[in-house]
């Protein structure tokens, strides 16, 4: 079930109205059924992976916690991980694995048949995955305890919000949470509807826009040359934030109607100085995840020079490899770490304080870097990054050709570029209020008239678009 469908707006208000109705102890078993029944309208068979991984690390928790030495928790903790990261391994890895391997003997003259399976990768099986890793986790290192009544963990685990795209959620957040007993709070539910428009506008307004511009580009690279793969980078860059926090937005704004606040995913990334800032800023969750689950236990930066290198560019390879079962995304991962080392080595240069003029400067070569990262990551194949890699320099020497030749391939109409400008003025003029103040509680604050005005601008940008179905979520394929 998509955020952005119409069965989405016939469920949520059914299960905001049921959630607030009956008693606090039945809360957790209409989340629960709330979520498998969000979950299941997508495929209802794959709905035994969900359940079977939560199944698997609540009683890992529960043996954990009566494991009477650190040598049965290690072995309880390593059990775990290979039952649930197998199941990931299956279904989103099985066949890039072993089209690696064909294509690696293939080079010492042995022929290998793969063996590749035809199986749907289950939309957000990455997400629950790593959630239920982290919770099992916690439990061995003692963080939390393990949760012994399997209907609120299994509810924590399916939160229907976050369930399929994020945020990637702690256990010490989320699940108290779940537990406690509340009541409806005015102000955080209307607080939780602004978020949901604002991620609408973002999803409709400009995410869903722009990416049928750039995938009509990246998807029939052949047809073109030039500076259109450059204006499709830039553009890929808006799209996938757009999406990716229009969907957190709409997700932590949903959870506050239940009176649950869900972690910020993003922080006004584009306004960026350096890589670790952005890294800080983008895809919170994630990047936290693997900060504490890969990083550090690797040794962090608490260790020599090289070997801290060397965990940071594994961390980013693995973060690269965990959105998809490709080399596409092993490369952006890796472009990602080398330029993480490449600022820590240095570090006294990039952390230098800058304001004005050098602030907005450091600000759009991060942005233009991080696009050209982007390319990687949209690329549907290593031999199309080749391509357009080659093809885009084609006519750069002709400056006012090469401009003109991208115009031309956009072919928007006059009053359709005014009101896309308009609309990415007011995504960043949002985002950088956002630095210094809570934009929607600012709003909120301001006379009704000038709230409602700002309210039927947004909806008015919102309603110009032309819709031709129902879009699906960027980070549902992962």
């Amino acid at each position: 079930m998509l955020f952005n469908s119409i069965q989405f707006g016939i469920f949520l208000p059914i299960v905001f109205a049921l959630y607030w109705i009956i008693p606090h102890k039945y809360r957790w078993a209409l989340l629960f059924a709330a979520s498998y029944y969000f979950y299941m309208s997508w495929n209802a068979k794959y709905v035994f992976l969900i359940f079977g991984t939560t199944f698997v690390s609540y009683l890992a928790a529960l043996r954990l916690e009566k494991a009477s030495s650190d040598k049965e928790k290690k072995v309880i903790l390593a059990i775990t991980a290979i039952v649930c990261l197998g199941v990931l391994f299956f279904f989103k890895y099985f066949n890039f694995f072993f089209e690696s391997v064909s294509q690696i003997f293939s080079l010492f003259a042995i022929k290998l048949n793969p063996i590749t399976l035809n199986v749907l990768l289950p939309v957000g099986i990455s997400f629950y995955t790593f959630q239920t890793l982290s919770y099992v986790i916690d439990v061995y290192h003692g963080k939390v305890k393990a949760e012994h009544h399997f209907g609120y963990y299994a509810a924590f685990i399916s939160f229907f919000p976050q369930l399929v795209a994020g945020p990637i959620e702690r256990t010490s957040n989320l699940l108290p949470q779940i537990k406690s007993e509340k009541k409806f709070d005015y102000e955080q539910a209307t607080y939780g509807m602004k978020l949901m428009a604002w991620g609408f506008f973002k999803k409709l307004a400009i995410a869903d826009v722009f990416g049928f511009i750039v995938d009509g580009i990246f998807n029939y690279h052949y047809l073109y040359t030039g500076g259109v793969f450059i204006l499709a980078s830039l553009l890929f860059g808006i799209q996938i934030y757009c999406d990716f926090s229009g969907y957190s937005d709409i997700a932590i704004g949903c959870a506050k109607l239940m009176g649950i606040n869900l972690m910020t995913n993003f922080k006004s990334p584009y306004f960026s100085t350096t890589v670790g800032e952005f890294w800080r800023r983008w895809h919170i969750s994630l990047s936290t995840w693997f900060r504490d689950y890969v990083y550090i236990p690797l040794g962090g930066n608490r260790c020599s020079k090289p070997r801290r290198y060397f965990n940071l560019f594994v961390t980013f390879v693995v973060s690269g490899l965990w959105h998809g079962a490709n080399v596409t995304f092993i490369l952006w991962g890796a472009l990602h770490g080398v330029l993480q080392i490449i600022e820590n080595f240095f570090a006294k240069f990039f952390k230098r304080e800058s304001k004005g003029i050098v602030w907005w400067i450091r600000v759009i070569w991060m942005y233009l870097l991080v696009c050209f990262a982007w390319m990687f990551f949209r690329a549907n194949s290593f031999s199309e990054i080749v391509w357009i890699f080659m093809a885009t320099p084609d006519g750069i020497s002709h400056p006012l050709t090469y401009l003109s030749t991208v115009i031309q391939n956009v072919d928007l109409k006059p009053i359709d570029g005014i009101i896309k400008l308009i609309t990415l003025i007011v995504l960043f003029a949002y985002d950088y209020a956002s630095l210094k103040v809570d934009v929607i509680e600012y709003i909120s604050k301001k006379k009704r008239i000038v709230r409602y005005l700002a309210y039927t601008f947004v909806l008015a940008l919102i309603l110009w678009q032309r819709f031709d179905g129902v879009a699906s979520f960027v980070y549902f394929q992962f």
